[in-house]
């Protein structure tokens, strides 16, 4: 490769300079520093595949795992049967890791898997025989392709930064806890939350790449030998094709699952907008968020013994019955009314808690509207939003800052103005008191996917249905207000667990009652909000059935998306991809069945193979989604010890006469022990018709 930038640059001085990185695993390039002119003049040499600039990636628990069914007391589920994880490697990109922190402790694990190729990097702060043990066995930071990018000389110690695998921003720490991190006892935030915390796969091996800075680097994993990668890393809408390179995620990921690795991905943080799902490749694990059963209930208590139930993170003391102002009658009346209108001239509020209506909601309008109040000599703050997420775990601890719903919002105004005297319009000190914040736990939380998290459908391809938890205490960064490490997240990075095998629920696992979606009109989930469902890891360790794909799938799916053979081919590696012609995009072996545009009768194939009792009979249970008429043929698959595989058709049939949106459905095979159900969504959609 190095041959190629000296042609261009005639130095080899020079030549060294430019080199950023150099791939070798998975596939084979280098990343450098160059002009337009000299990337024109590299594309057109002879083997050179493509060139592509430079992008920037955002990023997108002491319960969690428990709720999903895996006690580390339980002897009969899946954590129990793999040995929590034993000997498995994690890889986790993102901002880097904090070492000291109790999660990454290697007690009572065993010596590292020789399977393990990687290593630990030294840094400013971060030193590789002292920080690394049996838990973190690798650490490495990438940080050339960053400095090249931003072209100008970087300040760590203004940016708050660490040239090192050391995360200063507390978000890598946190995924990589919650992913494979040690038990550790008694945790909490401000008593909140209390339990062990811990990974989901406890004695898991993690291997740390940071990337947070730029996130483009993908190839050092599948040598170091990690069975698991987690990316909480996307880029904005619209989304690359999966053959372009200039999404080094697919392209990167692409190879992995080739060559064994499982990739997890966020879904994205941009909900609950449609079609805002990232990272959609069909070989890749793409997560949601969800909610636990578990909340943080703040009791707002009002002069007339009303009580209500606002949401936060407040554990400072109670206030006490003081006064309540409604900031939108204030003196004298101004056609500023919400709490993002709040300033340091509204000296009326001290003293005061201050309730107002939110104008857009967003965290950081609420989170300035309570800094000011509280700047200012007010007590605390209660926020009205139309929908919120069930805890409001960014606000500060030592100040109320109270979430609640416009209906709550509307109840508690309603008593503030009934103070008033009907003849002289004369406040009579309406009082309000809030009380510490207390965690509750049980069967009466709902779960919900959160209101940030993406949604679908796929926007790259309308016909592949993405796969599912939020507010998790984990480990972090510690500052002087949060001495202890641990802080809550919220994000589809959180959920962007390890996962390698999936089953899921579709209703709440522990109540029974429907899913819900948080969004500007909250509603009862569907495939395009929750995916496949909640992950239900015990069932995955005998589902019974399974949707199974291979890399030969994924090249099908490429060449029925109508790539170039010659990108398909740049990209699998395969100088004859596409062998077979007429490749459906329906007929990719999902465990969903998404038509977006049905007209006229479509036939789809499914292959499962049974992974459950060797003689097994299963039937068809059919729920059609509204309108659609949905025939399975055939309605029962036998399987013995000479038919461990087999196909089936779906055929699916419109009754609408005009364009709809989707409706959902169901597919579920049961032998009466064990069902495996797959969802249908299907829109009804005919050509439009235009006028002279």
């Amino acid at each position: 490769m190095l041959w190629r930038i000296e042609t261009m640059i005639q130095n080899k001085e020079a030549t060294t300079g430019s080199m950023i990185y150099s791939y070798r695993h998975g596939f084979s390039g280098f990343a450098a520093k160059m002009t337009r002119s000299q990337a024109k003049f590299i594309q057109g040499l002879s083997g050179v595949v493509q060139v592509f600039p430079n992008r920037i990636y955002k990023l997108h628990t002491t319960r969690s795992w428990d709720y999903l069914g895996l006690s580390t007391y339980s002897t009969i589920n899946l954590l129990h049967h793999t040995n929590q994880g034993s000997d498995a490697i994690i890889g986790v990109f993102d901002t880097g890791v904090w070492p000291e922190s109790e999660s990454f402790n290697d007690k009572g694990i065993g010596p590292i898997p020789p399977k393990w190729k990687g290593f630990c990097q030294s840094g400013h702060l971060f030193n590789a025989s002292r920080h690394c043990n049996k838990k973190l066995i690798g650490a490495r930071y990438f940080i050339d392709g960053f400095l090249a990018s931003i072209g100008e000389p970087f300040n760590a110690t203004e940016n708050n930064e660490f040239i090192s695998p050391r995360d200063s921003d507390g978000h890598g720490t946190h995924c990589a806890s919650t992913a494979g991190g040690s038990p550790v006892s008694n945790v909490s935030y401000g008593g909140l939350a209390r339990g062990t915390a811990r990974g989901g796969a406890p004695r898991a091996r993690l291997a740390v790449y940071k990337v947070g800075w730029l996130g483009g680097v993908v190839s050092p994993y599948i040598h170091d030998g990690v069975d698991v990668l987690s990316i909480s890393l996307g880029i904005d809408l619209p989304l690359y094709p999966e053959v372009d390179k200039r999404d080094v995620i697919y392209y990167g990921s692409f190879h992995a699952v080739a060559n064994g690795v499982t990739v997890v991905c966020s879904a994205g943080n941009s909900g609950p907008g449609y079609q805002t799902v990232e990272d959609v490749a069909p070989w890749v694990v793409t997560v949601a968020t969800s909610t636990i059963d578990r909340s943080y209930p703040t009791p707002i208590m009002l002069g007339n013994n009303q009580t209500f139930a606002g949401q936060s993170m407040y554990v400072g003391k109670d206030t006490g019955y003081v006064e309540l102002f409604f900031y939108s009658e204030r003196e004298p009346i101004s056609a500023q009314q919400y709490c993002e209108d709040i300033t340091a001239n509204d000296t009326q509020v001290a003293g005061k808690v201050v309730i107002c209506f939110t104008a857009t909601g967003t965290e950081n309008s609420i989170l300035r509207a309570a800094a000011i109040v509280r700047m200012i000599g007010g007590l605390g703050l209660i926020a009205t939003k139309k929908t919120f997420q069930a805890t409001s775990t960014y606000y500060s601890p030592s100040f109320p800052c109270v979430l609640v719903t416009y209906d709550v919002g509307s109840q508690i105004v309603a008593y503030f103005r009934s103070t008033k005297s009907v003849y002289r319009y004369i406040y009579v000190d309406p009082k309000v008191r809030l009380k510490p914040t207390k965690t509750y736990i049980g069967k009466q939380v709902s779960s919900y996917i959160a209101s940030f998290s993406s949604r679908g459908p796929n926007s790259l391809s309308p016909s592949v249905l993405k796969h599912q938890e939020s507010d998790i205490l984990g480990a972090y960064v510690p500052t002087t207000s949060n001495p202890s490490g641990y802080f809550f997240e919220s994000g589809t990075s959180m959920a962007a667990r390890s996962k390698k095998t999936i089953a899921a629920w579709t209703t709440d696992p522990h109540s029974g009652e429907p899913i819900f979606a948080k969004g500007d009109i909250p509603k009862i989930a569907d495939p395009f909000d929750y995916g496949g469902g909640l992950v239900n890891p015990n069932a995955a360790r005998n589902p019974g059935l399974v949707y199974d794909m291979g890399t030969q799938d994924y090249v099908n799916y490429l060449c029925a998306m109508d790539y170039t053979k010659s990108a398909i081919g740049q990209l699998t590696g395969q100088t004859k991809p596409c062998l077979k012609s007429g490749n459906s995009i329906l007929d990719v072996n999902l465990p969903s069945i998404t038509v977006p545009n049905l007209k006229e009768p479509v036939t789809i194939t499914r292959t499962v193979t049974n992974v459950g009792d060797r003689d097994s009979k299963y039937r068809a249970v059919v729920v059609p989604p509204q309108g659609i008429v949905v025939k399975v043929n055939p309605t029962y698959l036998v399987f013995n010890a000479k038919v461990k595989k087999t196909s089936f058709t779906v055929t699916i049939t419109t009754l609408h006469k005009a364009g709809t949106e989707y409706f959902f459905g169901s597919l579920t095979w049961t032998d009466e022990v064990q069902e495996v159900k797959i969802p249908i969504s299907v829109r009804t959609e005919f050509p439009q018709v235009y006028g002279d």
